[in-house]
């Protein structure tokens, strides 16, 4: 484990300390590949691509194909990264390293918001994926039941964790392949009811591929990208893997093909099954296309699947948002309660703070229950944007210290240099002026600018407190 120089934020004297110290390595290959998986299959493609195919039409596809492979480009940068220092911070200690501790100390409590933000969207699909079955109880109930199961389930082990997200994705990429398949057949055998309107020609013949324009498409990426928020959480699993350097560059170098097949693929025969049409934002497409294929029992299959893929998804913001706040703690930049592992080895407190905050989503659900999915959703994207733009960030910075000879060489660099993160940096400021542009999506800039203030504040109370952290770098900064 590599360890990093803390220095107390009491008493100012540097104390040899590890982000990793106290964890459990009980993550093994089979879980990490799951994980991997599961970050890249979640409810921004089970529920909110049917809001964005109303929006896109089939040029949807196309929108989940750009975006995949700006995604890997984020990932190639991240996997050197974690080869060249794997820690359980991971991005936040390198943007710690490479851009400086206030980069670091921000990146940690916005990728802890972003998960927050995240799990309070991914209660809000459960519940109502819940009332397909039981329209009858409130939304809030639903996701409040839930939100204190996974904390509890959270609260065990992390072996527990792992088995929970390896079954979870199984379950989700059984289910795609099952309606990949299924919906070959129904396209090339015309087999089932939807046998005689499915067909290759509905990508086209229903308005174009762009029915609302280029530019409507493009407003799509916004949830586009909600979509493969997840996909990082492979780095936070860097201080709990029992060979980082074997199983994180396998996780990220089979994303291209699970991208190619899970979204491309998935949204590509769905849309050739069932047009565009008849989509819409209130019911997840892999329900409306097995409802319309009339398979038996079909639609309440598939609505479990997606119902699993959204307490994958929240598990996981739990299991993050846990982690991010002990490595804060550990650095001095959260209170040092935060950090405190349980006897199970554990962040409790910290997945405690986290689930507590994640349930003012159960208060959206009350309040506004048909506008909640899409706030939180808007500004989870937001935080997720910050989180790749620091992570493409510190790979160029960390490339230019590599040339410098001021630190070693990864295992695992990414092909193309830093062309690849340069790409991505354009491509995620110019979502963020989408996002500005979209009425939902806007809410995201108040939300933004309140949590600006908030970090601004909390930076400077910092300061004061302990003067050196502003100048504070890691172990490997200074060699």
């Amino acid at each position: 484990m590599t360890s990093v120089q803390v220095e107390n934020p009491g008493g100012g004297e540097e104390a040899e300390a590890s982000q990793d110290e106290g964890y459990e390595r009980g993550l093994g290959a089979r879980q990490v590949q799951m994980i991997a998986i599961g970050g890249a299959i979640g409810v921004g493609l089970f529920l909110k691509a049917g809001a964005n195919i109303e929006k896109a039409g089939p040029s949807l596809i196309l929108m989940y194909a750009l975006a995949g492979v700006v995604v890997f480009f984020i990932m190639r940068a991240l996997g050197e990264l974690l080869l060249y220092r794997p820690v359980s911070g991971s991005f936040v200690e390198y943007a710690r390293e490479f851009l400086g501790p206030v980069f670091g100390f921000v990146t940690g409590w916005t990728y802890w918001l972003n998960w927050v933000v995240t799990g309070m969207a991914e209660l809000t699909a459960a519940a109502i994926y819940m009332n397909y079955w039981f329209p009858e109880i409130p939304q809030w109930v639903s996701a409040l039941v839930f939100l204190v199961l996974l904390f509890g389930l959270n609260l065990i082990s992390v072996k527990l964790f792992g088995e929970l997200e390896f079954w979870f994705s199984m379950i989700k990429v059984t289910a795609i392949l099952g309606m990949i398949v299924i919906g070959v057949g129904v396209v090339t055998f015309g087999f089932s009811a939807a046998g005689d309107t499915a067909a290759v020609s509905n990508l086209w013949e229903f308005d174009g591929f762009f029915p609302n324009g280029i530019g409507s498409s493009l407003l799509t990426l916004q949830g586009v990208l909600f979509a493969f928020l997840a996909v990082e959480l492979v780095g936070v699993t860097a201080g709990e893997s029992k060979d980082p350097e074997k199983t994180l560059p396998k996780a990220i170098n089979t994303l291209p093909w699970r991208i190619a097949l899970f979204y491309v693929g998935a949204l590509t025969v769905i849309l050739c099954v069932v047009k565009w049409t008849e989509f819409s934002g209130e019911l997840s497409p892999f329900v409306a296309a097995f409802a319309k294929i009339g398979i038996p029992a079909g639609a309440a299959i598939v609505n479990f699947v997606v119902l699993t893929a959204a307490l994958s998804s929240c598990n996981s913001g739990m299991y993050s948002t846990g982690r991010m706040l002990r490595d804060l703690a550990a650095n001095g930049e959260a209170p040092k309660a935060v950090g405190l592992l349980s006897a199970r080895r554990l962040p409790a407190v910290g997945i405690g703070i986290s689930v507590a905050f994640m349930g003012i989503g159960v208060v959206l659900n009350y309040v506004v229950p048909e506008k909640a999915f899409a706030y939180v959703t808007a500004i989870a994207t937001a935080g997720g944007i910050w989180t790749w733009l620091m992570i493409v960030l510190s790979h160029i910075r960390y490339k230019r210290a590599l040339a410098a000879g001021l630190v070693p060489a990864s295992k695992f660099p990414a092909p193309g240099g830093t062309i690849g993160s340069w790409i991505a940096v354009v491509f995620l400021l110019c979502v963020s002026v989408m996002i500005a542009l979209d009425p939902d999506g806007r809410i995201s800039l108040y939300v933004g600018a309140v949590w600006a203030v908030a970090l601004a504040i909390g930076w400077a109370v910092l300061k004061a407190r302990n003067p050196e952290i502003a100048e504070r770098r890691s172990d490997s900064a200074r060699r």
